[in-house]
């Protein structure tokens, strides 16, 4: 038995829970989610809450029955509370602005990489050295963090680079003389 898909997920006030046709849509203040849903799992609306439960006992069916909850959770609390992630930059002359529709990076590259931001994620640099990116999608926020950490990702020697601000990089000893 799913530890996680046999509870209910709490639809918060504000946040309106749908099924049509194997499509559940979440809306709340900070935007509209959809998501397909499977046939080996039934997912109804009841009193304020969503549940989902396994059509059979299939190996499959019992693992989308969980799946299917946690997803379900992260709709709803991102249609009502949003997800954010944040980055660090790391690195003599390293920098972030946001110009607009896109991203500016210098990374110490001989160009500056131009990042486009999606429409449904926005990103917020209230320093040079630090990016806020919130949304509604957690995937979607997750994803574009990380891109963008991808550019330059954290060396172990010097430490420069893009981190998570709740990451810590592992040092490594330099060569002796």
């Amino acid at each position: 038995m799913s530890r996680i898909g046999k509870n209910p997920v709490v639809v918060p006030q504000g946040v309106d829970v749908q099924i049509a046709s194997n499509v559940l849509t979440a809306k709340g203040k900070l935007g509209t989610l959809k998501m397909n849903l499977s046939s080996e799992v039934t997912t109804t609306v009841e009193e304020g809450k969503v549940w989902v439960k396994p059509n059979s006992e299939t190996k499959r069916a019992r693992a989308l029955w969980g799946t299917t909850r946690a997803i379900v959770n992260n709709m709803v609390a991102g249609v009502s509370k949003g997800f954010e992630k944040n980055l660090e930059i790391s690195g003599v002359g390293y920098r972030a602005a946001v110009q607009g529709k896109t991203l500016n990076l210098q990374l110490g590259y001989s160009h500056d990489v131009q990042f486009p931001i999606p429409d449904d994620v926005k990103i917020v640099c209230e320093k040079p050295t630090t990016i806020k990116i919130t949304g509604a999608d957690r995937q979607r926020v997750g994803q574009v963090a990380a891109v963008i950490r991808g550019y330059r990702k954290p060396e172990p020697y010097k430490g420069k680079g893009i981190k998570y601000n709740t990451e810590t990089i592992r040092r490594k000893e330099g060569k002796k003389k």
